[in-house]
């Protein structure tokens, strides 16, 4: 294995492995704006560390070139549209869920 290839395989396990938290982290977490946090690590953690091992191992090609394009598209928009996405869902009144524990019996919730 050549250190190209190791430096790949590192990046794209880096990658696989955010893919995963994130993917857990949508099911597990409480409201809407962690679940959108999460997949925002899915997509800006996962698939840049995924695209950026490709790039390593792909070598100085032409499609190299589009993939470090669209590497830069998706590092861009995806926190953008997260965001805008995030302040839309405030506006309509989507509200955080700050205490995702509930009360136990004859006990008051915050």
């Amino acid at each position: 294995m050549t250190p190209a290839q190791a430096l790949a395989a590192v990046l794209m396990g880096a990658g696989g492995v955010f893919c995963v938290i994130g993917a857990v982290g949508m099911l597990r977490m409480p409201d809407f704006y962690t679940r959108m946090h999460a997949a925002s690590v899915i997509e800006t953690l996962g698939a840049g560390l995924v695209i950026a091992g490709l790039v390593v191992l792909g070598g100085f090609t032409l499609e190299s070139a589009k993939l470090l394009a669209l590497l830069l598209l998706i590092f861009f928009t995806s926190p953008t549209a997260t965001h805008a996405l995030a302040r839309a869902a405030h506006e309509r009144g989507v509200e955080a869920v700050l205490d995702p524990a509930p009360a136990a019996e004859g006990e008051r919730a915050p």
